[in-house]
């Protein structure tokens, strides 16, 4: 089986088909990476640029393990200390690597719809790991896969998504995904921080109080506060969100049932997730790092089209 699309820029542009067949791909590679031996020779001839104009660590470390796990040639990019610096343009800087005869092209960029902008203009395969306030495809597909382990299915899975909406690539990449594959979505937090579409725009609930979402869902995936990408305060204070927002074990543990807690990461403890709760046996936090290599390494199996 292939995906029905060249490029992964969002999760829009997958059909149920395909988010399954990556699931269910990376659920093989899953099983590699328990292995004693952890390398398969699958992607030996594909080489694949990594090119982040955003500073990452997780994402972009994910990657090269998964890269490197499938034995493909990776050249990383980042944009400080680079020809960007001194004008160059994002088509340049790409047809330059491209010269290199490069294959794939891993990107994270600030501005919303950079990829889609990059596989109009280049033969490459393009992999969107974050642009902007639109998408990251990849963190969607991971947190699908941890929700699948843990209840055994996506569908009529009641999803909370807890936290900074307004400025979340996260956010938009789980609804969207959520949504095809049959889960219930809500989003939960302050009313400066929930656009006020969304409800109509993408058929999802919206909760206020962080209270009663926890009491309605069965999975809450919280989210980090983007102080970077907020250009005017929209609360009072970090203090004052924990108090009123913020997942603590107090809720967790008035709860009449079991729920699971996910979070991209990285965590403000002690803003939107208390630190007992990060690490309690709620949270599947440490397992979606996991299973983040997985997921990548099958999206650049493929996209690299290989049987």
């Amino acid at each position: 089986m292939q995906l029905s699309t060249k490029h992964l820029l969002g999760i829009r542009d997958l059909n149920r088909e395909d988010i399954g067949l990556i699931l269910s791909t990376a659920l093989q590679f899953k099983d590699v990476l328990q292995r004693p031996v952890k390398k398969v020779p699958s992607l030996r001839d594909v080489t694949i640029v990594n090119l982040f104009y955003e500073n990452s660590t997780r994402t972009r470390i994910s990657f090269e393990l998964a890269e490197k796990r499938l034995s493909a040639d990776t050249i990383n990019f980042t944009a400080s200390g680079s020809s960007v610096s001194k004008g160059e343009t994002l088509l340049d800087t790409v047809n330059n690597i491209l010269s290199m005869k490069v294959d794939m092209v891993v990107m994270r960029h600030s501005a919303s719809g950079a990829p889609h902008f990059l596989a109009k203009h280049i033969p490459a395969a393009i992999v969107n790991a974050g642009d902007g306030i639109n998408e990251h495809p990849t963190q969607g597909l991971l947190d699908a896969l941890s929700i699948t382990q843990a209840l055994g299915t996506l569908e009529g899975v009641r999803v909370a998504i807890i936290g900074d909406i307004m400025h979340s690539r996260v956010a938009m990449s789980n609804i969207y995904l959520l949504k095809k594959m049959g889960a219930e979505v809500m989003v939960a937090g302050p009313p400066t921080l929930i656009p006020p579409y969304i409800q109509e725009a993408f058929g999802v609930k919206v909760e206020y109080s962080v209270k009663e979402a926890l009491q309605w869902c069965d999975v809450a995936n919280v989210l980090r506060i983007q102080l970077e990408r907020q250009n005017q305060p929209l609360f009072s204070s970090l203090r004052e969100y924990n108090l009123v927002y913020g997942v603590t074990r107090k809720l967790v543990d008035n709860l009449k049932k079991d729920i699971v807690i996910l979070h991209p990461g990285p965590i403000n403890r002690g803003v939107e997730l208390d630190s007992d709760v990060a690490d309690s046996r709620h949270s599947l936090i440490l397992q979606q790092v996991e299973n983040g290599v997985a997921v990548r390494m099958a999206v650049l199996y493929l996209l690299a089209g290989k049987d």
